[in-house]
């Protein structure tokens, strides 16, 4: 399948700005089940400074805010061609080791409501797949999918004593409860393609776990699936905080407002 993808993220500031930098993860790569085949990045109100692989393997593009503006614009235009493999992304590649993945980050870990939800696990443990799967059915019908009740500062462990959160805490729980079972974890932060629209609310989030003989398996936690052919992976991260899209700080922006829009279309080949 290709996708077409344009995400834009506008930032309106209160008072113009007299320094700002921006680090955006924006940039999806070629990895098993998706190539790259066009992606164009521009700014208003900003000057890209620089380009670097950080060490999780994401491509990182940086961004200093013009000084004066009141308003930055982040345009992303792309295709990206996409397989259904399954979830199924393969062997372990990057400049952190697979151990690094096994210890807790304060997003992630487990307290006494995580561990009660894993407290309902009835697969063998040895039955690594199934266990999984299993363990992202327990998450999702202990935290109901609820816009507006978490942020991205909420801890896995403070959405499920909520029983409310998003997709980002769906992962954040599934990933930390995991890594208590032994299995290393880690975030990915992407693009989802609905089946009923074009436009949609914003980018999506998910966990992948390191299998033995399978290498980095996908779950989707809030939609109960591996991802497939209409998922377009960007980043990956211990957790939010390593592959969140957007991060940075600005100084004298007084109050921010924040708007994203972001289409997901399959593309025909004779376009």
């Amino acid at each position: 399948m290709r996708l077409k993808i344009a995400h834009t993220t506008h930032y309106l500031f209160g008072q113009p700005v007299s320094h700002g930098l921006q680090r955006l993860r924006l940039s999806p790569k070629t990895t098993q089940g998706q190539k790259v085949l066009a992606w164009q990045m521009t700014y208003e109100g900003a000057i890209e400074q620089a380009r670097f692989e950080d060490h999780n393997h994401n491509h990182v593009v940086l961004v200093s805010v013009v000084p004066g503006v009141s308003e930055v614009t982040i345009r992303c235009e792309g295709v990206v061609a996409t397989a259904d493999n399954h979830g199924v992304i393969g062997h372990h590649s990057g400049h952190m080791p697979l151990w690094a993945f096994l210890s807790q980050s304060p997003l992630t870990r487990p307290g006494p409501k995580v561990r009660a939800i894993m407290s309902g696990l009835d697969v063998p443990r040895e039955e690594t797949v199934p266990l999984l799967h299993r363990l992202s059915t327990l998450v999702r019908e202990a935290i109901d999918y609820i816009p507006g009740e978490t942020s991205v500062q909420t801890t896995a462990e403070e959405a499920a004593t909520l029983g409310a959160g998003v997709c980002q805490d769906h992962a954040h729980v599934f990933i930390g409860a995991a890594r208590a079972l032994g299995r290393p974890a880690r975030y990915v932060s992407g693009y989802l393609m609905m089946d009923d629209r074009v436009e949609q609310e914003a980018s999506h989030a998910w966990a992948e776990v390191h299998v033995d003989g399978l290498g980095w398996v996908g779950f989707d936690v809030a939609n109960g699936i591996s991802p497939d052919e209409r998922y377009v992976r960007v980043a990956t991260g211990r957790d939010y905080a390593e592959a969140a899209p957007v991060t940075g700080l600005s100084w004298g922006a007084g109050e921010t407002r924040l708007a994203v829009t972001l289409a997901v279309e399959q593309q025909h080949q004779e376009q």
